[in-house]
C-alpha cells in the first residue's frame, strides 16, 4: 500500500524488464508513484506495467533502445506528451561483454560504454531539463561496486560505471540551486539472473570479499532507490551509496 505521506510522482526507470531494475519499478509503484517502465525488449516492459496495474498501481511500458540518444530524446518527448513531465528518473540499464584489455573489440568496448553510460547522459539531458523548471526531481543512477573498485576482466563495465559516478556528482552540483538531486547507487553482487549464471567456483571467491558472507537481493537496492526519491531524502545530492555486503570498505 502505498505511504499516506508519498507524494504521487512520475516515476521512469529504465532497464525495468527484469532484475534490479524491475524491483525499483515494483517497489516504486508500492509505494504510490506511477512508473514509466523503459527497456529495449517490448514483452518484458510490457508485461511488468500489466503486472504493476494487476496490482493495482499505475504503470505504462515503452520498449526504447536507451544506447541510442535520438531514440532516447523522440521517447521522452513521446512520454511526457502523453503522461506529463518525469519527476523521478532511475537510469539502470546496462550489459555486460567482459574480456581482458588486450582480447576486448572495440565493438565490446563502444557497446557497454553506450549503453551503460551515454544513456544516463541521454536521459538526463532529455528530462532533468523539466525538472529544473519544476523546481523539484530525483535523479538515481545505478553504478556498481566495480565502478568504484575495478574489476580485471571489465575495462568497459568499470569505466562506465565509474562514469556514471562522475557524471552524479558533477550533475548534482549543476541541478542543486533548483532543487534536483542527483545520486548513485553501487550494487555489489546481486541475487539476479546474471549471477545466477556465474559457476559455483566464481560465487566461492567472491563471497571471500564479501564481509557478510552472502550475495544481496534485488530488494536491497529498490529500498535504498525508494528512499532517495522521497521527499525525506531532498537534502542528499551528489552521494554513491555501496550496497555491497562490505566489498568497498
Amino acid at each position: 500500500m502505498p505511504d499516506e505521506n508519498t507524494t504521487n510522482r512520475l516515476a521512469l526507470v529504465t532497464g525495468a524488464g527484469r532484475g534490479i531494475g524491475k524491483a525499483i519499478a515494483e517497489t516504486l509503484a508500492k509505494a504510490g508513484h506511477t512508473v514509466l517502465c523503459v527497456s529495449r525488449n517490448e514483452s518484458s516492459c510490457g508485461a511488468l506495467a500489466e503486472s504493476i496495474r494487476s496490482n493495482g498501481g499505475q504503470a505504462h511500458a515503452m520498449a526504447v533502445d536507451v544506447s541510442d540518444g535520438a531514440a532516447v530524446e523522440a521517447a521522452s518527448e513521446q512520454l511526457t506528451e502523453q503522461y506529463g513531465n518525469v519527476e523521478i528518473l532511475v537510469n539502470n540499464a546496462g550489459i555486460t561483454k567482459d574480456g581482458l584489455l588486450f582480447r576486448m573489440s572495440e565493438e565490446d568496448w563502444s557497446s557497454v560504454i553506450q549503453t551503460n553510460l551515454s544513456s544516463c547522459f541521454y536521459w538526463c539531458k532529455a528530462l532533468g531539463r523539466p525538472m529544473t523548471r519544476a523546481r523539484w526531481g530525483r535523479i538515481i543512477n545505478i553504478s556498481s561496486v566495480v565502478g568504484v573498485m575495478g574489476n580485471a576482466g571489465q575495462a568497459n563495465y568499470a569505466a562506465a560505471k565509474s562514469g556514471m559516478i562522475g557524471l552524479t556528482k558533477t550533475l548534482a552540483k549543476e541541478f542543486a540551486a533548483r532543487k534536483v538531486t542527483v545520486n548513485a547507487v553501487a550494487p555489489g553482487f546481486i541475487n539476479t539472473d546474471m549471477t545466477a549464471e556465474l559457476s559455483d567456483t566464481v560465487k566461492e571467491a567472491a563471497l571471500q570479499f564479501i564481509p557478510l558472507k552472502r550475495f544481496g537481493e534485488v530488494d536491497d537496492i529498490a529500498s535504498i532507490v525508494e528512499f532517495l526519491c522521497s521527499e525525506n531524502a531532498g537534502y542528499i545530492t551528489g552521494q554513491v551509496f555501496s550496497v555491497d555486503g562490505g566489498m568497498a570498505i
